[in-house]
């Protein structure tokens, strides 16, 4: 019984088809690995490891008969279990990264700054990343209108729960870095660069009158950061062995049934989606992007955002990205980067709190005209500011926006929909990354001309 229990509780190798998909998993990073010791891009490498997921992910799947709740099958769980260790394991050390590249970059960036381009830049970056998710949220009622969606729907689910409702001001107060070493613990990337600001104005002001006394501490940050770039490419170059983990977890651990109920809204969605891309598109290409190149250029973020459902955990990614492939000023990208991580939130905060609105007003016949939709637009622009750039975060977001138009008290009628929602969180977390990675290229080439006429 003891060891049974070992088995089955402890190392949760009940069953052979465990042992032979965590086999499965090693020889897909042999694959990967052929690659990396042929020379191969890194972006091919992570397309490879995307396409050997989403196969892995079917094969373990028809292995199991495609269940409707894999949850209540134990080797599935053991097998979930086994490929998030991998998968989470590595968003795990991008996560460990956040708090220090984003602290030094911010740090860095505005003591080094000249003249008032700290105040501008932080305008255009709130403007551009709140701007976009408005677009975003057009873009939803407008797909959730034309395909009259939840009309006719029964959706209820007593397990779906409504999480932190907090009101507008607590939604402010709660970016302030009350206490910097559990804003930093908790990951609140908008307190971390607040208080890094703060560190950075104090170096500029104080530079004047102490310099030499400030002076070791300005090279102190300067090579603090350089290491901790270092660190960061490291581990990145471990991501298309986590990506394989990661996508075959996704697809291991969601079931098909439930997606029947739901298969409209899934679609509309990645429509509303493929749409915002396309804006995204059209603004990289005003400020000088073809979408040729954003595409290429900013497909490993991309592929990570997709896979890893963590807009957070993309940012080391995406500030490298920024930096090296499309030309923006670091400290641009690191500032936009960190910022775009829980402020804006096209997917998440902007085109889903939207469709989701729109399913509940259908269901409980709640009348949509035009102050329906200006309310709507006003709460999903207030609701964009400090949302965590964490899987799960959406539901945090729409339950801030249902709450905020009155109907947080039927929350569980949109159960089949939070149920497959890492299903839409990938779509989204990419739209969210997309257009925090567009947002920085504007920036940036906005506060490149402003440098250039001066």
């Amino acid at each position: 019984m003891k060891d049974n229990t070992f088995l089955t509780d402890f190392l949760q190798l009940s069953d052979y088809r465990t042992l032979l998909f965590i086999a499965v998993l090693v020889a897909s990073m042999g694959i990967i690995r052929y690659m990396e010791k042929r020379k191969a891009k890194f972006c091919y490498r992570m397309i490879t490891g995307s396409v050997v997921g989403l196969v892995v992910g079917g094969i373990i799947q028809f292995s199991a008969g495609f269940p409707k709740d894999p949850g209540s099958i134990k080797w599935l769980n053991e097998v979930s279990s086994w490929y998030g260790l991998v998968g989470n394991g590595y968003m795990d050390l991008l996560k460990m990264l956040v708090v220090p590249l984003v602290f030094f970059s911010i740090v860095r960036v505005i003591m080094n700054m000249k003249g008032d381009n700290l105040g501008k830049m932080t305008g255009k970056t709130i403007g551009m990343l709140v701007g976009t998710t408005l677009i975003a949220a057009i873009i939803g009622i407008f797909l959730g209108s034309v395909f009259n969606l939840g009309n006719g729907l029964t959706m209820e689910d007593k397990s779906a729960e409504i999480r932190e409702l907090t009101t507008m001001v607590d939604t402010f107060r709660g970016l302030l870095p009350a206490n910097v070493v559990k804003a930093m613990a908790e990951g609140n990337v908008v307190a971390v660069v607040i208080f890094a600001a703060f560190i950075g104005i104090a170096i500029r002001r104080l530079t004047k009158k102490y310099s030499d006394v400030i002076e070791p501490f300005v090279k102190w940050v300067e090579a603090f950061y350089k290491i901790i770039l270092s660190v960061a490419m490291t581990v990145i170059k471990f991501m298309p062995y986590a990506v394989i983990a990661m996508l075959s977890n996704t697809i291991t651990s969601r079931g098909v049934g439930v997606l029947a109920s739901v298969g409209l809204f899934i679609v509309v969605t990645y429509l509303g989606i493929i749409l915002m891309f396309g804006v995204h598109l059209v603004i990289a290409a005003v400020n000088g992007v073809s979408p040729i190149a954003y595409i290429k250029n900013g497909m490993e973020p991309l592929l990570l955002a997709f896979t890893s459902r963590s807009s957070l955990g993309t940012l080391p990614v995406l500030i490298e990205t920024l930096d090296k492939k499309f030309g923006v000023n670091e400290g641009v990208a690191s500032f936009v980067g960190s910022l775009g991580c829980n402020m804006g939130m096209n997917g998440c905060a902007g085109l889903y709190s939207a469709l989701v609105t729109v399913v509940l007003a259908q269901i409980t016949g709640v009348p949509m005209d035009l102050s329906f939709y200006l309310m709507l637009a006003t709460v999903i622009a207030i609701s964009s500011f400090g949302i965590a750039g964490l899987p799960g975060a959406a539901t945090i977001s729409i339950s801030v926006v249902i709450s905020g138009m009155g109907m947080g008290e039927f929350f569980p009628l949109i159960g089949a929909i939070v149920a497959i929602d890492p299903i839409l969180d990938m779509g989204r977390t990419l739209l969210n990354v997309s257009g925090t990675m567009v947002s920085a290229i504007a920036v940036g080439n906005s506060m490149s001309k402003k440098q250039g006429e001066a």
